[in-house]
């Protein structure tokens, strides 16, 4: 058995923290010990094993606050003497790596979940301190490539390793879908579109919206029902209400049933302008639902043959793919899913993913030799 330590930059809502919460769990089910710590202190997602170990820094952003955290992480890790420690996001990466400097740690995995982690200062961080980890790893190939390319990464020091889904929790539930639809007051024989994710710049809800609006010209027969909160909630409220839309979008802020919401609808749409490999298409697929999405990170490596992929930034063509899926009849929807959910059971399982880091903390595959081996999946 082993200590494994991760250390995030937070545990709000988003597919890298479900992600880590995800791993923890199972790490932690699996007889390992396991510590998170989270370098701010809100927490939205946590694990649901007692077992894990949870640790807040409160970093506030000063040379001060970064000076206070960085002993308490030291300490942590001391204390909890752990075999390998595995960041996740571009902040708790390198925080990591400096911490390397003082500390003890026999293993560094560093993981990006995004292929774009902010611009040229990030990447010029990364390549700074690429020498104190043992391994980068991107969620997707495209993001592997494209640190390669910025120099932030050496190519026999960095692998695609793919998110996990837990196929378990994320799975069609027909009771799920009648209680969600009534509690959403979704009238018989509307079709109900689902989007998940932070309003931040990069999920260009923006795009969504104006693509709702022109699906809603040739179909009245849908609505729209965002799970998310953030930054430009108000934005996209104030946008919808303009275009004439408000009455048949529905924005639901933070959510904890997303399995359940993914249940209810009929189509999932991603409207981002950059991703890594998100996790929300994943779970879209595990629960057998349409999927429509932007062109954006790693998303054909998630669909595959099993959605329907659009260009970025393009309202037109996401209104044309959803009109497209909407208009499918039950059977094909259902052979669509059955593809979606067999493709994420044979590639993407949590069970799947959790073996292949095991093998990565233990040292057992290199950059070229773990590429490889994905590559072969």
């Amino acid at each position: 058995m082993m200590n494994i330590a991760f250390i995030v930059t937070g545990l709000g809502m988003g597919g890298a923290e479900n992600q880590v919460v995800g791993l923890a769990d199972r790490f932690a089910s699996l007889g390992h010990r396991v510590l998170v710590i989270s370098m701010t202190g809100n927490s939205f997602v946590l694990p649901r094993s007692p077992a894990v170990r949870i640790q807040s820094l409160d970093m506030p952003k000063t040379v001060k606050g970064f000076v206070s955290a960085y002993r308490c992480a030291r300490h942590y890790l001391r204390e909890f003497k752990a075999d390998v420690v595995h960041s996740h996001m571009v902040h708790a990466n390198v925080f990591a790596r400096l911490l390397r400097l003082t500390t003890d740690m026999p293993r560094l995995i560093c993981t990006a979940h995004s292929i774009n982690e902010g611009g040229n200062a990030r990447m010029l961080a990364y390549r700074l301190t690429d020498w104190l980890a043992d391994m980068t790893t991107s969620v997707s190939d495209i993001g592997m490539n494209i640190y390669i390319q910025q120099r932030a990464a050496r190519p026999h020091k960095i692998s695609t390793v793919h998110n996990g889904i837990d196929c378990q929790l994320f799975r069609f539930s027909a009771s799920a879908r009648e209680r969600i639809r009534q509690s959403l007051d979704v009238p018989e024989g509307m079709q109900l579109i689902l989007a998940v994710g932070r309003m931040t710049e990069a999920k260009d809800y923006g795009n969504l919206l104006q693509a709702m609006s022109n699906v809603l010209a040739q179909r009245r027969n849908c609505m729209l029902c965002i799970a998310g909160d953030g930054e430009l909630r108000s934005v996209h409220e104030s946008q919808a209400r303009s275009l004439g839309i408000a009455s048949r979008v529905r924005f639901l802020g933070l959510r904890r049933d997303i399995p359940d919401l993914m249940s209810a609808a009929d189509l999932f749409v991603l409207s981002s302008a950059w991703e890594g490999l998100p996790l929300v298409v994943g779970e879209a697929l595990a629960c057998e639902r349409l999927v429509v999405s932007t062109d954006a990170g790693g998303i054909r490596e998630w669909l595959g043959d099993a959605g329907h992929i659009v260009p970025v930034m393009d309202a037109n063509a996401l209104a044309n793919a959803m009109l497209h899926a909407l208009s499918l009849d039950r059977h094909d929807r259902e052979i669509q899913g059955r593809i979606g959910r067999e493709r994420v059971l044979a590639h993407y399982s949590m069970e799947a993913v959790v073996e292949r880091w095991l093998q990565m903390y233990q040292g057992r595959f290199s950059g070229s030799e773990e590429s490889a081996h994905f590559a072969s999946d």
